[in-house]
């Protein structure tokens, strides 16, 4: 996949197949139109081409600072949209100035101008331009004008709801974890950096790695214990099972927020390091406990219960 950061170096592209939007976790509906596209560029010897925004549109236009928590950081989009084969991602700078084109305007001044596209292919409740005022029959009046098809997918339902990202982000908040996996089409993850702790972890037999998450956009699930799989260089790029406590400790402190991983069958230190996590189902809540010896127990019965749950999924 060739990655294009400038509207004015883009390479003439052959019968372009052309989609766009945020793609924020790439999902099963945007899976669907990616197989789609690639579809079409095959029958026609074409490029499949992805329009992504950056930073997320919602971040310019909504007045609430901090609002929109994305799926997927700028990186981990590329690496997801170039594992499901795209051609060409190319990543416009989303500002005010930008937000303001006209829905005319962004048909003719960008699409057109840009990419010359052979095929558009949108979802089904794509629309664009200042005020989203652009929508399909839009884009299908303007195809005749400027010699381009369009073609729009039908929305993906899954237990009749429909694939979201919005969905997915109602799913990650009320810890319905497997639905929001449903969803992606993979286990929701994100990475943390490990940071050194109180080590209490490692007095009860439970040593856990303490981890900073960089990227402040990054949705986290809410505060819980959940069964998790952890890899990373430092892990030797191996899958290691775990499980992971997010939240204020209520049995040690029961003041500062953490997130912590204990990665089961591991014992070397990997401080300053690097690890992706990827969740796969909520166990249970925070509890404050009589004691240490209590907080141990419960830590145990966790363990098997994130065990057992982790053997669904090899």
């Amino acid at each position: 996949m060739k990655i294009h950061y400038n509207l004015n170096q883009l390479p003439p592209f052959s019968n372009g197949v052309v989609t766009t939007g945020a793609f924020d976790g790439v999902h099963k509906g945007h899976q669907q139109i990616i197989a789609r596209m690639r579809a079409i560029a095959a029958e026609i010897d074409g490029e499949t081409i992805i329009i992504t925004f950056h930073p997320h549109p919602r971040k310019i236009t909504s007045s609430i600072p901090g609002e929109i928590k994305q799926l997927t950081s700028l990186n981990e989009r590329i690496a997801l949209l170039e594992k499901a084969g795209i051609d060409h991602l190319v990543v416009i700078p989303f500002d005010y100035q930008f937000s303001n084109l006209t829905a005319s305007e962004y048909i003719s001044a960008f699409l057109v101008k840009h990419f010359h596209p052979n095929t558009i292919i949108v979802g089904y409740d794509h629309h664009f331009g200042k005020g989203r005022m652009g929508n399909f029959e839009m884009l299908v009046n303007a195809g005749k004008e400027y010699h381009f098809k369009v073609e729009q997918i039908n929305e993906q339902l899954i237990d009749n709801e429909i694939v979201s990202s919005t969905q997915i982000r109602n799913c990650l908040s009320e810890k319905n974890i497997t639905k929001a996996n449903e969803l992606l089409g993979y286990a929701y993850f994100f990475d943390g950096f490990i940071v050194r702790g109180n080590q209490i972890g490692r007095t009860i037999g439970f040593p856990t790695a303490n981890l900073h998450i960089n990227d402040e956009e990054k949705m986290i699930p809410n505060n819980g214990v959940y069964a998790v799989r952890v890899t990373g260089k430092c892990l030797e790029n191996k899958l290691f099972d775990g499980m992971m406590n997010i939240g204020v400790r209520p049995t040690v402190d029961g003041h500062k927020k953490v997130i912590e991983v204990n990665i089961f069958d591991f014992d070397k230190e990997i401080y300053e390091q690097t690890i992706t996590v990827m969740v796969y189902d909520y166990i249970r809540g925070e509890e404050k406990f009589s004691g240490l010896d209590a907080l141990k127990a419960q830590l145990n019965k966790d363990k098997e219960k994130a065990a057992t749950i982790l053997q669904q999924y090899p």
